[in-house]
C-alpha cells in the first residue's frame, strides 16, 4: 500500500512501523505548529497513540448503531 500521498516527503519510503512513531506533522497538511497543539491537547506525541484513541471511538460508535 502506498500512502505517500498522505505524508510529507521526508516520510516517504518509511515502513508503517516507522511511520506509526512519527509526529502528527508527518501527515501532509499538518504543520509543526499544529503538531505542537495536538500534542498538548491529546497528551500524545506520535501517530500511533492518536490512532489508538480514534480507533477506540470508532469501535464504540459502531456498538451504538
Amino acid at each position: 500500500m502506498n500512502i505517500n500521498k498522505f505524508l510529507d516527503k521526508e516520510y516517504h519510503g518509511m515502513t508503517f512501523n516507522e511511520i506509526k512513531h512519527a509526529p502528527f506533522s508527518a501527515i501532509k497538511g499538518v504543520s509543526e505548529n499544529d503538531d505542537d497543539r495536538m500534542r498538548a491537547a491529546f497528551k500524545r506525541n506520535e501517530l500511533s497513540k492518536f490512532v489508538e484513541i480514534a480507533d477506540a471511538i470508532v469501535t464504540l460508535a459502531e456498538g451504538e448503531e
